[in-house]
């Protein structure tokens, strides 16, 4: 059985130091301390720990292999998204970025499918990289779950998502740089929970500001299993029936209207959860996605999916079927 993994996450092996090249910021850099291990530091400050199957497709392809995952959409690490940065800054990076992943995909093109990133805080930029992400292999765009102050209904976002549709180009949208960041300084909050509230931010964004109403063939999925949007779609919806004249306002359609209208990644620890998502969008709108390969994810790809007792037909569409039609692409490209 083909097995897809739609949410995993790759950086270069060597990364410039690109605040001594742009003069300012809190861009990130590896510092290989030791084999095969390296810190991820924004600027002096120590962001997170990494191994080398964060950078080297053989060592992915190594625990791909002992897990029996055949394929790897790669996309970058959200902290690397530097919305913040000047425009032509940011395009930079991203095509620094998105010629890494090309790269990679060009040498394994059996193992692995790439995802750029954009400049999202300039739409022209965004565009142009879009365009280029298209002509070098990418089958999609990673982008955050907002962008600066912009929420994902901005209309200089509406500008770029209408561009991937037109390019029929997929969008995964991942959340980063959470919301009151400043009241989760303890516990690891800032993942266990603002994570979550970020990807329902970002889905309603779309729902309410009519992204999906006005792009019905954008292929848009969202990761961690919708974060909290699936448990509070009864809230959502009866916030939209009491409150027209504040829900509504710009899209006056039912929010419950739209589930099976988007993809959701399988990550959410919980078979409970799992089958409610999948009877709540459909078998057909959910894709393996293990956020590879960070502790928060699924350490064994495909455990939880394969312990749920689904049938074969089931567990195919779930391990492959939806992310080769999240990304358009055919089960023959990898046999």
């Amino acid at each position: 059985m083909l097995v897809v993994d739609i949410h995993t996450h790759i950086l270069p092996e060597h990364i410039p130091n690109f605040r001594e090249k742009f003069g300012y910021g809190e861009f990130i850099r590896l510092e290989h301390h030791r084999p095969c291990c390296a810190r991820m530091m924004m600027d002096d400050e120590f962001f997170r720990e990494v191994d080398d199957n964060c950078w080297s497709a053989e060592a992915r392809m190594k625990e791909c292999d002992e897990h029996q995952v055949n394929v790897q959409v790669l996309s970058t690490v959200p902290v690397m998204f530097s919305y913040w940065a000047e425009p032509k800054d940011t395009l930079a990076l991203s095509v620094f970025l998105n010629d890494h992943i090309a790269g990679i995909v060009e040498k394994y093109p059996k193992r692995f499918v790439g995802l750029g990133t954009l400049p999202m805080q300039d739409s022209k930029l965004a565009i142009k990289e879009l365009e280029r992400c298209k002509e070098i292999g990418m089958r999609g765009i990673q982008i955050g779950s907002h962008v600066n102050n912009w929420n994902l209904d901005q209309p200089e976002i509406l500008e770029v998502f209408t561009a991937m549709e037109d390019l029929d180009m997929a969008l995964f949208v991942h959340p980063w740089w959470w919301m009151a960041k400043e009241k989760m300084p303890k516990y690891w909050l800032s993942w266990l929970v603002g994570m979550p509230a970020e990807t329902s931010l970002a889905i309603c964004s779309m729902i309410f500001g009519g992204v999906f109403a006005k792009l019905p063939n954008l292929r848009v999925a969202f990761a961690h299993g919708g974060g909290a949007f699936p448990a509070t779609i009864g809230r959502i919806e009866h916030g939209y029936a009491v409150r027209p004249d504040l829900v509504a306002k710009d899209n006056n359609v039912n929010p419950r209207e739209y589930l099976g209208k988007f993809y959701l990644d399988s990550l959410v620890h919980d078979p409970k959860m799992l089958d409610y998502i999948v009877d709540l969008i459909g078998e057909d709108k959910v894709a393996m996605g293990t956020d590879y390969p960070f502790p928060l994810g699924e350490l064994v790809p495909g455990e939880l999916i394969n312990s749920m007792g689904y049938n074969n037909e089931r567990k195919e569409r779930l391990l492959s079927g939806t992310a080769l039609e999240w990304l358009g692409l055919e089960r023959s490209m990898f046999e």
